[in-house]
C-alpha cells in the first residue's frame, strides 16, 4: 500500500458499499416461482464484521432492492441498508449528513456508472478488479479481487491495516 493510500485509508470512519458487482459477482439467478438468488462471499462478510468492530461503520447503497440482500446484510449486523435507489448520490448526501460525516472521511466501494459520482466524492474511491472503466477511471484504487470474489475483504483489511486495527482483530479468532 502506497503512503497517499495508507493516509487516506487511516481516516476512514464510514465504508460504503453497493451490492451487485462488489458484494456478488453481479450474476442474479432468476428461478421459475420469479424470484431471484444472488451468492455472498463468506470472507468479504468476516472482513466486514471485523472492521465494524474495529469502530468503523458500513452502509449499502443498490440500484436493486433484493430480500435475499437484506437478510444477508443484516445477519453481518449492517445498520445502513438503503436498497432500491437508484439516485445513490441522494442517499450519500442524506447519510453524510445523518452521520455528520466529511467526505475524507469515507471511503466507497463500486463497480460501474451509477457509482461513479460517490467514487469521485469520496476520501477513498475504490473499484473492484471487474469494474467499467468508467467506475476504475473515478477511483484511487483498483482491487486485486473481483467483486464477489474477496474484492471488500481486500479493502477492510487495507482499511484495516492503514488504522492499525487488523492484527487485534484477527487476535479475537486465534485465542
Amino acid at each position: 500500500m502506497n503512503k497517499s493510500i495508507e493516509k487516506k485509508a487511516s481516516k476512514i470512519k464510514l465504508l460504503i458499499l453497493d451490492v451487485d458487482g462488489v458484494l456478488t459477482d453481479g450474476s442474479i439467478y432468476y428461478h421459475a416461482d420469479a424470484t431471484h438468488s444472488k451468492a455472498f462471499n463468506v470472507p468479504d462478510g468476516l472482513g466486514m464484521k471485523m472492521l465494524m468492530r474495529s469502530g468503523v461503520t458500513i452502509a449499502i447503497i443498490s440500484g436493486k432492492s433484493s430480500l435475499a440482500t437484506k437478510l444477508r446484510l443484516e445477519e453481518l449486523g449492517v445498520k445502513h441498508i438503503y436498497l432500491g435507489h437508484e439516485n445513490k448520490n441522494a442517499i450519500f448526501a442524506s447519510l453524510k449528513s445523518e452521520l455528520k460525516i466529511s467526505n475524507e472521511a469515507i471511503a466507497c466501494v463500486g463497480d460501474d456508472i451509477p457509482d461513479v459520482a460517490i467514487l469521485r466524492q469520496v476520501g477513498l474511491g475504490i473499484a473492484v478488479k471487474n469494474a467499467t472503466s468508467q467506475a476504475k477511471k473515478a477511483a484511487a484504487i483498483i482491487t486485486k479481487n473481483s467483486g464477489g470474489k474477496g474484492a471488500v475483504r481486500e479493502v477492510c483489511e487495507l482499511i484495516m491495516k492503514a488504522q492499525k486495527t487488523l492484527k487485534a482483530e484477527e487476535a479475537r479468532y486465534f485465542s
